[in-house]
């Protein structure tokens, strides 16, 4: 019988995620989870980097943390956890820091491209704009998958130099300190073909920075107003249309079951039906996948729900590890 394997997933704590991030990492993360031991953390203290408004900060994490529990995150089976609430992570940080070289920093994408941005807007410093939070990301991502001896880490395939570098380091600790103690050199998991990357409601690429996407738990009359908006050509209702550059269908084949993509593929095809059919058609599916969760949604965020208690509960099953994990590392480095 093989192993169970320690699965971590950071989750990014920027406001309510968008359908995108459900196809591209809710749904398939808790599918991958399966019976292998899996952790989730709320990413806050990243969110640092860029959120420096205490109100919103604090509502962005409720609002995450409800999100992936409405989408179908069991608490019973599965730690959620806020990464503020495991102080052995930012120790363990500092113990990382230590054994990184800080070339390996310099090639870090999200630095990279901070310099090139200002080498872009003629800037003679490079690293105008750039604080030591945004330099050190790696290595406080690495900390949270190591403190929790995690085995395998589902991301996003333009997120696999993180778990490279979790990995570089890990190698780094175990070369000075195997002796001791060795962490797991974690892997990264990643979504199986252009599947997981859904089109905005411009067709560009769906996300927060376009301002294209939508949101998962937006309000009915809302998300109807929305979906309308979605720009299509003047094709006249009897004539044939190409599904295949339709931002509606694209959409759509991804919530609506086979059955339903198939007629609505082979109508448009041969024409008969128009561009606002499509889109009704698309409300009502998403309304159908998102509306009971939707509730679900709005029972957590609202104040006195069991959310702080759920949270709470993860953090302290996250800390029982986290303990055990910095206990082995200091013992290795001497600090026992």
């Amino acid at each position: 019988m093989a192993a169970t394997k320690t699965y971590l997933t950071g989750i990014q704590t920027s406001g309510m995620p968008h359908i995108g991030n459900y196809i591209g990492a809710i749904k398939p993360a808790l599918e991958a989870a399966g019976d292998n031991d899996t952790l989730y953390f709320l990413a806050d203290y990243h969110s640092l980097n860029s959120v420096k408004d205490p109100d919103k900060l604090r509502h962005d994490i409720r609002s995450v943390a409800a999100t992936w529990l409405a989408c179908g995150l069991d608490p019973e089976r599965t730690t959620i956890y806020r990464q503020s609430s495991i102080p052995e992570v930012f120790e363990l940080t500092t113990v990382l820091t230590t054994v990184t070289a800080k070339g390996l920093m310099n090639r870090a994408h999200a630095y990279k491209a901070a310099r090139d941005r200002n080498e872009a807007a003629g800037n003679a410093d490079l690293d105008a704009g750039v604080n030591m939070g945004l330099f050190n990301y790696p290595i406080l991502m690495a900390a949270d998958i190591l403190v929790m001896e995690a085995h395998v880490v589902p991301v996003g395939r333009d997120q696999a130099q993180h778990i490279e570098y979790a990995a570089d380091i890990a190698k780094s600790f175990n070369h000075l300190y195997g002796d001791s103690y060795s962490f797991p050199i974690p892997q990264g998991s990643f979504p199986e073909g252009e599947a997981s990357i859904l089109p905005g409601i411009d067709g560009r690429k769906m996300s927060k920075s376009y301002d294209n996407h939508i949101p998962i738990f937006l309000p009915e009359n809302k998300l109807k107003k929305l979906v309308r908006r979605i720009p299509t050509d003047s094709t006249p209702v009897e004539d044939p249309k190409d599904p295949d550059t339709s931002v509606p269908f694209q959409l759509l084949s991804q919530f609506a079951d086979k059955e339903r993509t198939a007629e609505t593929r082979k109508r448009l095809e041969a024409g008969g039906m128009g561009w606002g059919e499509l889109k009704n058609d698309l409300f009502e599916v998403l309304n159908a996948t998102f509306g009971p969760m939707r509730e679900r949604y709005d029972e957590l965020v609202a104040p006195g729900s069991e959310l702080d208690d759920i949270l709470e509960a993860g953090a302290a099953r996250a800390r029982e590890r986290s303990r055990a994990t910095l206990a082995k590392v200091r013992a290795a480095v001497g600090m026992d």
